[in-house]
């Protein structure tokens, strides 16, 4: 605990037998209190290895669910056991669980309720070794949703975010798509419901083993992220109303 704020770190797993266990053992447990590992109908022995491990709260879904669904399954559970604080963070290694001190501290001291590790500040994504094409479709998707949402992010595309226990009781994030881009829709919501945003610099890695989408799966996310900012955008100017700005109903998880 921080401030007496309950730390848990969700890991949305999906063949990450072969990681999973560094992941694991960068964990802050003087801080964090619970892990949880949702499985998303992997192929691999990602479940034996958290198993092994002593994870302490497991879920495994019976189909794929794809990465948003998965996540749905993490917050849901997380809200559940009680946190105050939820950590996502990837099995895959490609981001440091040494980071999970500092984003949890901002927000457990009320400084902001949602911290984002940023790949972009510092230059760790180049330095990491994010393929050139990534990294400017990064740059450009990110400058086009600056302007639309009127925001000054570094980067929306991180999959490395802190989150306190109130914007998950806020945002409708079981509204979101099951796919790629539930990422891209939380970070819409949590602006469209007006919560700050903090961001730390964040290295990281790209390896054989890390997970990431190929080009035509990156088409893809590019177009659905342009088609969240322009939703926002509508929105914000009252010409048009979407379902994921629209506020948790009561008793919603």
């Amino acid at each position: 605990m921080l401030n007496n704020k309950k730390i848990i770190v969700v890991l949305p797993a999906y063949n990450a037998e072969k990681t999973l266990k560094l992941t694991y053992a960068e964990i802050p447990f003087d801080i964090v209190d619970e892990v949880i590992l949702v499985d998303d109908c992997s192929r691999d022995n990602t479940v034996d290895v958290a198993r092994k491990l002593g994870i302490s709260h497991i879920t495994t879904h019976d189909r794929n669910k794809g990465y948003g669904g998965n996540q749905k399954s993490c917050y849901d559970k997380a809200l559940e056991l009680g946190a105050d604080i939820v950590i996502m963070l990837h099995p895959d290694y490609q981001y440091t669980p040494k980071l999970i001190p500092s984003m949890s501290y901002m927000i457990a001291m009320d400084l902001y309720p949602v911290v984002l590790g940023s790949r972009i500040l510092g230059g760790g994504a180049k330095k990491g070794g994010m393929p050139l094409y990534k990294y400017y479709f990064n740059r450009l998707l990110t400058l086009s949703q600056n302007i639309l949402m009127g925001q000054k992010l570094s980067e929306y595309h991180t999959g490395y975010r802190a989150f306190s226990r109130k914007v998950l009781e806020t945002i409708n994030y079981q509204a979101n798509s099951d796919d790629f881009v539930f990422d891209n829709e939380m970070l819409a919501q949590i602006c469209f419901a007006g919560f700050e945003i903090a961001e730390v610099t964040c290295p990281t890695k790209y390896f054989p083993e890390a997970s990431s989408i190929n080009f035509g799966r990156s088409m893809i996310y590019g177009i659905g992220v342009m088609t969240t900012a322009w939703a926002y955008a509508f929105q914000k100017l009252g010409l048009m109303k979407f379902r994921i700005f629209e506020p948790k109903k009561s008793g919603e998880l």
